[in-house]
């Protein structure tokens, strides 16, 4: 096979990968903890519920990417991290992707609203998992995790620890994963 077929269908191969997942995508800065699946893994069923007492499971944001933020208002990390996935949900979140956060275990809603005013979260949702059904069954041994939820509802990478969301470096990985970089 001669170098410009070679280099042809090495490109193309990289480029289809790159449409369905994040192989191929620079891990730079904070996303160097970003651990990419060979294979896409399933992730729970089980429901989450708002302060209204409305619940959803992942599957209610099916068609969409999504980053899953498993949080606690007691967590250190996750202070730092909130105001920075905050900005990435104003800069990038549409109809495409969607930032959704999710306090696990014991936490008030009346804790979380005080949490998210003394860090300025101003757009993120309130989702709560009370009894850890949904960090239970996504292996979730530490906070915070996050989580990349591909358009067809599987876990398709996992950060563990906190990162700066809304650094440049992060903003690529997003944009490079849902295409809006194209």
């Amino acid at each position: 096979m001669d170098m410009k077929l070679a280099a042809a269908l090495y490109l193309a191969l990289a480029t289809a990968a790159n449409a369905q997942g994040l192989d191929g995508v620079a891990l730079e800065g904070d996303m160097r903890k970003l651990v990419v699946h060979d294979a896409p893994k399933e992730v729970s069923a089980a429901p989450m519920q708002n302060p209204e007492g409305e619940t959803a499971t992942l599957s209610d944001w099916s068609g969409k990417h999504v980053l899953l933020n498993f949080w606690a208002t007691w967590c250190a990390p996750c202070r730092e991290e909130m105001p920075s996935l905050d900005a990435l949900q104003t800069a990038m979140g549409g109809e495409a992707f969607e930032v959704v956060t999710l306090a696990t275990g014991r936490n008030s809603v009346e804790g979380i609203e005080d949490f998210f005013a003394e860090v300025g979260v101003e757009t993120l949702p309130i989702w709560l998992d009370p009894k850890q059904g949904i960090a239970r069954d996504m292996a979730v041994l530490g906070l915070p995790i996050t989580v990349l939820i591909d358009p067809e509802g599987r876990e398709v990478a996992r950060l563990t620890g906190d990162a700066d969301w809304n650094a440049p470096e992060a903003r690529a990985v997003i944009e490079e994963w849902t295409g809006a970089g194209s």
